[in-house]
């Protein structure tokens, strides 16, 4: 006589381990993300698009507003953006 798994349970057991590998590889990303400085974020994302000005050439709250705009565009998480506009920050 075969033993059959309910469906239900497969499901739930599929759900659990799609959830622990999501956080695993949202956990090492993070980590990956941290090891980058604002600088080499922003060569890696920003220069695949387009040429990038130079950090002089827009002021501190126009860098704020750029990084916004672009996170969406360049599918940027939050600490991302954040370091791409310190780092462009600082040149002002």
């Amino acid at each position: 006589m075969k033993t059959q798994i309910p469906i239900k349970s497969t499901i739930l057991a599929l759900m659990a381990l799609f959830f622990m590998i999501s956080l695993f590889m949202s956990c090492k990303e993070t980590k990956l993300i941290q090891a980058k400085s604002g600088a080499q974020l922003w060569s890696e994302n920003c220069q695949r698009c387009h040429n990038t000005p130079s950090p002089t050439s827009f002021s501190q709250e126009q860098w704020k507003t750029i990084g916004l705009h672009m996170q969406s565009r360049a599918l940027l998480t939050n600490p991302e953006r954040d370091k791409i506009v310190s780092f462009l920050q600082s040149a002002n």
